[in-house]
């Protein structure tokens, strides 16, 4: 029996699910790639068995004519080209349109970098005397500390904190765990906020988890969000500082420091070291910029 989009849908939904272990959010984004295409092939009265290359090119083309960023059209081919590597693996198709697809040309966005300094001064703005003082400065030591990203850092478990070894053991994407050290400053932080946790009613199935919110359940990533974006303004930091802001800058930080790659890249999560080597491309223009801000013939005589 022939299957239908909506039936190969179903069965991809399952294998990101379950087998990739992405999360909803993640997959939510996989799927509203996918829609583009099956739209394009509904128009085009074209079935996925018999899709071809010259068909995809005609759908990036339009893309293109929509005007959807080159970033976001790279986006979506990876989106497809996964789809149709999970239809090869079930065998419900015998060869992968999608091979001789190429990624268009991106320009490569280097992240904005805090220095040491602007991290101390964003951790300094923190009121301490205040309900949630404590517990954000805190979140944000330990963000920058360990490098994690926001959802493993509202994830954190007090049973995976380890004080005496100086580790953590962290849950990141796909369900992978990693242990990563983390810093006597970050678990000093910990232990100065698990006295005020300590007068947290926490409510049931939060009892393991670190941050809580004044109703003793787990943070939202928007709180992160507002103490991140709150306390770099109140620093009179100007650039344009989230989250992620923390974890590049720690890379960076490492990388400066002499770290190799490959530790970088087990300390922050990174399935490919091709990840990882954006921070020398970052290096590199940082190096860059002092170089021409510092040279003999780019000073005014």
């Amino acid at each position: 029996m022939e299957k239908t989009e909506n039936e190969f849908a179903d069965k991809y939904e399952i294998y990101l699910r379950l087998e990739k272990g992405l999360s909803v959010n993640t997959v939510e984004a996989y799927f509203d790639d996918l829609a583009k295409l099956f739209r394009f092939m509904d128009r085009e009265g074209t079935e996925i068995r018999r899709i071809c290359h010259a068909d995809l090119q005609q759908f990036l083309a339009q893309l293109k004519d929509f005007g959807i960023s080159p970033r976001s059209q790279a986006r979506i081919i990876s989106g497809i080209k996964s789809f149709f590597r999970f239809l090869m693996r079930e065998r419900y198709i015998d060869t992968d349109p999608t091979a001789l697809l190429e990624m268009p040309r991106i320009g490569m966005k280097l992240p904005e970098v805090l220095t040491l300094g602007e991290i101390n001064r964003i951790l300094d703005s923190i009121d301490l005397s205040s309900q949630t003082g404590q517990r954000n400065r805190t979140m944000l030591e330990v963000l920058y500390s360990c490098g994690l990203r926001v959802s493993e850092l509202i994830n954190l478990a007090c049973s995976n904190i380890y004080f005496d070894e100086e580790f953590i053991r962290i849950t990141g994407k796909g369900n992978k765990q990693r242990l990563v050290p983390i810093s006597q400053t970050a678990l000093r932080e910990i232990k100065n906020y698990l006295v005020d946790r300590s007068q947290i009613p926490v409510k049931k199935g939060f009892e393991d988890r670190l941050f809580l919110n004044r109703q003793g359940r787990g943070l939202a990533r928007c709180t992160v969000y507002l103490a991140v974006k709150t306390q770099a303004k109140l620093a009179g930091i100007r650039k344009s500082v989230s989250p992620h802001t923390f974890r590049h800058s720690f890379a960076t930080h490492l990388l400066e420091g002499g770290a190799n790659l490959r530790a970088i890249q087990m300390m922050l999560g990174h399935e490919k070291i091709t990840t990882t080597e954006l921070y020398t491309h970052l290096d590199r223009e940082t190096l860059r910029k002092e170089i021409i801000r510092h040279h003999p013939r780019n000073k005014n005589s």
